[in-house]
């Protein structure tokens, strides 16, 4: 099934470094885009499935939680599996991006239930590393026990990717579902709905909108011909938000101002050209040109000003706190965290960092 969803807006130019630099000029593009950016933050809403966030009744309705299932990049790691975060606020469980392992990442922090429990899957841009797990979610989710479709939004070419995936697991869900375990029909679906940006307006959306939650989408630089979206969540008068893959973008300044939590991606260049599986210098340095380098990034944190800023998405995996920190705290002096798979946030009147508990498989 495809659906899409236009969203009115050109993305905005990124900034430079020396841009960054200069408070003044990115709190002058903050003002103007904040001016008219956060109410065409707008439109039609996405449709919720029916049935399974409103059957949990044992969660907290104050529930605020980010669990980082993977914090890596495309360089497979056992450490740092590839990029998705679970997102669960009251009774909504939500996927932003599956990348390689999420499924065991969600068997180790919550079972069966938490394999069969997502909502739905938000895609953040269509690079493999943030997607080559989504048939795992997909179809082992269904295995789990999930009865309902599985929804999943995204930028551009989301709808193709989908129908592909879809043929080329044909012959396994026929067989499932019609001739072995003959799982639920409903569980095999799979639902895709694009996020569209034209060039005319602001680059956000309200894309999500019910019990208390609310989910905007908004326009990231990840470079020319890649459309890519950060996600911000709103839910119980707290804000967390997710930059995606992107280097520095106006745009998100705006949407993670004073936010409680900002989850943002990081690159070290110097530990990228030692150890990138790649063997071109020029194709090395369009990648790093095309994420957001520890300095940079503490640029956007000292004018955003969450209450916690957290690195994923980390370039290359084996990057520690001691290469990325020293660089952020050239201008930011906020709290600040690295993450790493199955670390849990909290969020609340406290933010509370802490390690997801494995449990029986």
């Amino acid at each position: 099934m495809r659906r899409r969803l236009e969203l009115k807006g050109s993305r905005r130019p990124g900034i430079a470094g020396a841009a960054l630099a200069a408070p003044l000029v990115a709190l002058a593009a903050f003002l103007v885009a904040l001016s008219g950016g956060l109410e065409a933050a707008r439109g039609a809403a996405l449709e919720p499935r029916s049935g399974a966030a409103a059957a949990r009744h044992d969660t907290p309705s104050s529930l605020f939680r980010i669990t980082l299932l993977g914090t890596g990049n495309p360089r497979p790691s056992p450490d740092r599996f590839g990029p998705s975060s679970l997102v669960e606020a009251g009774p909504h469980r939500v996927l932003v991006d599956a990348g390689r392992g999420a499924t065991i990442r969600l068997l180790q922090a919550g079972g069966r239930d938490l394999l069969e429990g997502i909502d739905f899957v938000l895609l953040t841009h269509l690079h493999s590393d943030h997607t080559v797990g989504l048939p795992d979610v997909w179809l082992t989710g269904w295995i789990a026990g999930r009865e309902r479709p599985l929804a999943v939004y995204g930028p551009p070419g989301t709808e193709s990717m989908v129908r592909h995936l879809q043929r080329a697991y044909e012959f396994d869900v026929e067989n499932r579902r019609d001739v072995l375990e003959r799982l639920p029909a409903a569980g095999a679906e799979l639902e895709a709905t694009e996020v569209e940006i034209d060039k005319e307006g602001a680059a956000a959306r309200v894309v999500f909108d019910r019990d208390g939650l609310k989910i905007v989408a908004f326009a990231v630089d990840h470079g020319p011909q890649t459309p890519a979206f950060g996600y911000r969540f709103e839910y119980a008068g707290r804000v967390a938000v997710f930059s995606g893959d992107c280097r520095p973008t106006p745009g998100l300044i705006v949407q993670a101002h004073g936010a409680d939590v900002l989850v943002h991606e990081v690159v070290s260049p110097a530990l990228l050209r030692r150890h990138s599986l790649l063997n071109d210098p020029a194709a090395i340095e369009r990648i790093i040109g095309h994420h957001t380098t520890a300095e940079e990034a503490g640029r956007i944190f000292a004018l955003a000003r969450p209450r916690l800023a957290v690195y994923s998405h980390i370039v290359p995996s084996m990057a520690t706190a001691a290469d990325l920190v020293p660089a952020t705290r050239k201008e930011y002096k906020g709290r600040l965290a690295v993450g790493y798979d199955l670390m849990t946030i909290t969020i609340g009147e406290k933010i509370l960092l802490g390690r997801r508990s494995t449990v029986e498989r």
